[in-house]
């Protein structure tokens, strides 16, 4: 099956970006700390780290650069998933 780069970029960009905004809205509504805590304490881990306070210009170049990031690498994934599926 041959996949589209753009939209599996998109997709997955998308995706992640979403979740990072939902971190950051975490952190702006004060749980964030809370839901570190759990989920590391369900790992058999202490939490070391911080959670700094909420700056909106941080958050939205986090948004942006995991979409970018994760844009580039579904759509580099979907090119070696095409090239692979032409030897069969």
């Amino acid at each position: 099956m041959k996949f589209k780069p753009v939209e599996v970029g998109l997709f997955s960009g998308l995706f992640f970006a979403i979740l990072h905004a939902i971190w950051s809205f975490a952190v702006f509504a004060g749980v964030a700390k809370a839901f570190l805590n759990f989920a590391l304490g369900l790992h058999f881990l202490k939490n070391p780290y911080v959670v700094m306070p909420f700056s909106f210009s941080n958050a939205l170049m986090l948004v942006v650069c995991v979409f970018i990031v994760w844009f580039i690498l579904g759509y580099l994934a979907t090119i070696c998933w095409n090239k692979m599926q032409k030897g069969k």
